[in-house]
């Protein structure tokens, strides 16, 4: 798929730790094939037409090390910022969208999401300018079980309608604002950015990815992802 030619930013959180890696380096720093993780990522929006800038909010520890990083792979014409991420992601998030330009759509992706594919966030660019909002994802292929507190199963919801979201979640760049000011002044901690434009509203759409876009969050990822990496070499 070809790509629009509206202006783009990418938002990238990249201050989770690495404690369920059983690693001390936070997880967007470690390497793969001596690349960090946090390079292979950014890396794979770098095609894109109309990206005007970067945002990666981290730790104050890492600001240094994700600011070489992405002044040693990130063009003249693009703007790469880093800045310190909050106590949770959507503070980060917000954080970043504050230092935002004068951008048709935000892409947030996850530090840790190595793999995307530059035709599903090509996609997913299109669906979001046209519409407002959309999210990468998958359809659920396990059955999933809604319980209760002690742990007994209530409802087995119908794998139909349900999907394995992703990112990138790609917004215009007003929406999203709007979104996350709402969340704020209300005090509402969501788990993704689409969960913030949804209370407004406002639809978002899914579109399909695939599932080698895993977030990277315990040793077995870990593993395959160097494998992966191992086999593209």
């Amino acid at each position: 798929m070809s790509d629009i030619v509206a202006t783009k930013a990418l938002i990238v959180p990249a201050a989770g730790s690495g404690s369920r890696l059983k690693k001390e380096t936070p997880k967007p720093f470690l390497e793969l094939s001596g690349t960090t993780i946090l390079e292979h990522t950014v890396c794979k929006f770098l095609p894109l037409t109309n990206l005007r800038q970067i945002l990666v909010a981290t730790s104050e520890e890492f600001l240094d090390r994700a600011q070489a990083i992405l002044d040693e792979i990130t063009p003249p014409n693009i703007s790469a910022i880093c800045l310190t991420g909050g106590n949770e992601r959507q503070h980060s998030i917000y954080n970043a969208l504050k230092k935002v330009g004068d951008i048709d759509l935000v892409m947030v992706h996850d530090a840790v999401r190595p793999f995307v594919r530059l035709e599903h966030i090509r996609k997913c660019c299109k669906i979001a300018y046209e519409d407002g909002g959309a999210v990468l994802g998958v359809p659920v292929k396990d059955t999933i079980k809604r319980v209760d507190d002690r742990k007994v199963i209530r409802e087995t919801p119908s794998r139909k309608y349900l999907w394995q979201t992703q990112t990138p979640q790609i917004f215009r760049k007003e929406l999203l604002v709007k979104a996350y000011e709402k969340a704020f002044r209300e005090k509402f901690l969501g788990t993704d950015d689409a969960s913030l434009v949804e209370r407004l509203g406002v639809n978002v759409r899914m579109v399909q990815g695939d599932r080698s876009n895993f977030k990277i969050t315990y040793p077995l990822d870990l593993k395959l992802a160097q494998l992966l990496i191992e086999q593209k070499n």
